[in-house]
C-alpha cells in the first residue's frame, strides 16, 4: 500500500474513532436514563425500548470497532 492510501486510511480510522466516542457517550446517557427509571418501568414498553436501544448502540459500537481493526490490518499489510 502506498503512503497516500495509508494516510487516507489512517485519517478515516481517526474519524471512526471520533464517531465511536460520540456513540459511547450517547449509549452511556441512554443507560443512565434507563438506570434511573423506576423498577416498574423497566418491564414496560418504554423500558424495553430503552434497553433495546442500548443493545443496538453497543452493536453499532462493536461494528465500528471491527471496522477500525480491519482498516488497521489493511494498513499493516
Amino acid at each position: 500500500m502506498n503512503k497516500q492510501r495509508r494516510k487516507a486510511l489512517n485519517e478515516l480510522t481517526e474519524k471512526i474513532r471520533e464517531l465511536m466516542e460520540e456513540l459511547e457517550t450517547l449509549q452511556d446517557e441512554e443507560q443512565e436514563c434507563y438506570d434511573n427509571m423506576p423498577e416498574g418501568i423497566h418491564d414496560s414498553e418504554y423500558g424495553e425500548r430503552a434497553s433495546e436501544a442500548i443493545d443496538s448502540l453497543q452493536e453499532a459500537y462493536d461494528s465500528l470497532e471491527a471496522a477500525v481493526d480491519s482498516i488497521e490490518e489493511a494498513t499493516e499489510a
